[in-house]
């Protein structure tokens, strides 16, 4: 399993890195206005359809199933497996895709702005009908990714979403001086990143005699067995993308340039989630699966136990990190063309909130592969659906206590709707809103994780606990005298920034692991475990 998480989560760690330089050159180019709010929720409603069916429901369905059958059958049931799924599969999402297109502009209208700029209907439907195909391609992407994974090739699909960023760097630098408006050009690169994540991942299969014709797979018993734990897994994965959604039906009341410091915050969640949450995730599940299918509660138990220890090892101080340095952080990576110092703040607000909540977004992709592993995906809808209902509640109730705190009596007179989409910072609510919706989908699956009584924790985590507190205490006093020794990082120039930011993000993980090593932490923790 670690060799796993460092061949997938390197392999995320470059295509971070390519989609950091991605954003810095999108940001550059088009910096935060009302084409650039169009272009993330016309991109946003495709990929919520994608991590829903791709990443979402269907992975979690698939990969027992297919493990299943890898351990206990032969390689051709395992090979009619991936024909009829991927017909089935592809049939299903050429429907929805098709009438994503046909009903762009009902979709655009749902997702504008209270007030919005001249065209910007129109763009969000002309933007929507180049990406609803990426829905297709990379849900078939998925597909051969989880048979990878399941053979333990972990770094050929981690490697995948690099194409993307490419495509998207191309848009931005060269193919934005052919489109008009310029911003359509990021629509077509999106389509071409999912015909060629696709065509990609296609050698490996052959690779492994997994390529096989597309077939029609409805009636099939092994692909009604993915649907059946497809359907509650549909359900559970719908909870964070339902809340995405909601968070930018919400964000489209408020100011502009909203809807884009949400999302160039999330590119700062996404580095450490994807490059160890995801990464544990995906390893862990075909382990857990296949310890499952031989009915070794042991070996179960062990293998969770040190997903969840080496996510907390690196996801707490990634969080403190983040929520201490989220302004000199976006001010050295995006503050630079048409990116503004206010454009800064306001994202850098995004990042404080929607870190906070990281640790539980992190612990959730390791704990949601117990339940799968054992092909219970009704627990995780029921915490899921209640998290869901919850993160409604938390975001009007935040916004409106923001009202009620930063928006001056001089603009309440005009309206509720027309302050909110006048006064800027009030996107803070969204981030804290799904931090704590996320903590309370954590507490609920690991009580029932519990109560199934199927994981037995491994001796010595209250001193682990403790000697991981103790030092990311002391990395946080270290950052916070850190800060009071740093300039103004919207102001200085370039070079003062990265040199300060440098010192400030080597510094803290420097004196992180002398702490840890100081108390008594040694790598080996983790193997006795």
């Amino acid at each position: 399993m670690t060799r796993g998480v460092l061949s997938f989560g390197g392999m995320t760690m470059l295509s971070r890195v390519f989609g950091l330089v991605r954003d810095q050159v999108f940001n550059t180019t088009f910096g935060t206005n009302w084409m650039t709010d169009a272009f993330w929720v016309a991109f946003r409603i495709p990929n919520f359809m994608r991590r829903l069916f791709a990443e979402g429901s269907f992975s979690t369905a698939f990969v027992p199933v297919f493990t299943e059958i890898k351990e206990k059958r032969s390689h051709d049931d395992l090979k009619a497996l991936m024909g009829r799924t991927a017909g089935t599969l592809g049939g299903v999402l050429l429907l929805i895709t098709a009438l994503g297109m046909i009903f762009a502009p009902q979709l655009a209208t749902a997702f504008t702005q209270a007030e919005p700029a001249p065209g910007q209907d129109q763009l969000i439907t002309d933007l929507l009908r180049l990406t609803f195909p990426f829905l297709l391609f990379v849900s078939l992407t998925a597909l051969s990714a989880g048979a990878l994974n399941s053979f333990q090739r972990f770094g050929w699909p981690a490697f995948t979403p690099i194409i993307l960023n490419l495509c998207m760097i191309a848009g931005a630098l060269w193919g934005s001086k052919f489109t008009h408006p310029p911003i359509l050009a990021m629509g077509w690169a999106i389509l071409a990143a999912g015909v060629l994540q696709l065509l990609f991942q296609l050698p490996q299969l052959a690779k492994l005699d997994l390529l096989a014709l597309p077939r029609w797979g409805w009636n099939h018993p092994d692909v009604r067995k993915v649907m059946r734990l497809m359907v509650p897994t549909l359900l559970g994965s719908s909870v964070a993308q339902v809340n995405l959604l909601f968070d930018t039906f919400i964000a489209a009341m408020l100011v502009h340039g909203s809807q884009s410091w949400l999302s160039t915050a999330d590119r700062f969640l996404e580095f450490p989630l994807g490059v160890f949450g995801i990464a544990l995730g995906t390893v862990i599940l075909p382990t857990l699966s296949r310890h499952h299918v031989n009915t070794d509660r042991a070996g179960f138990s062990k293998s969770l136990d040190w997903g969840l220890r080496t996510t907390l090892i690196i996801i707490v101080p990634a969080m403190l990190g983040l929520m201490l340095l989220s302004l000199p952080l976006v001010s050295t990576i995006f503050q630079y063309g048409k990116f503004t110092a206010e454009a800064a703040r306001m994202t850098a607000l995004s990042v404080f909130g929607l870190s906070f909540g990281l640790p539980a977004f992190a612990m959730v992709k390791t704990v949601l592969p117990a339940f799968y592993a054992r092909q219970d995906t009704r627990t995780p809808v029921r915490a899921g659906l209640v998290a869901m209902v919850a993160n409604m509640l938390f975001n009007v109730g935040l916004l409106a206590l923001l009202y009620m705190l930063w928006v001056p009596d001089a603009a309440k007179a005009d309206g509720v709707m027309a302050a909110l989409a006048r006064v800027p910072g009030l996107h803070f609510a969204l981030g804290i809103a799904s931090a704590l919706s996320s903590y309370l989908n954590l507490v609920l699956l690991w009580r029932w994780l519990r109560k199934a009584d199927v994981f037995d924790p491994q001796p010595g985590w209250t001193r682990f606990l403790v000697r991981m507190l103790l030092a990311n205490g002391v990395m946080a006093a270290a950052l916070v005298a850190g800060l009071q020794l740093a300039p103004d990082f919207t102001v200085v120039d370039k070079w003062q920034r990265i040199g300060w930011l440098g010192a400030l993000v080597f510094g803290g993980a420097a004196v992180y692991g002398l702490a840890m090593l100081a108390l008594g932490f040694r790598p080996r923790d983790f193997r006795e475990h």
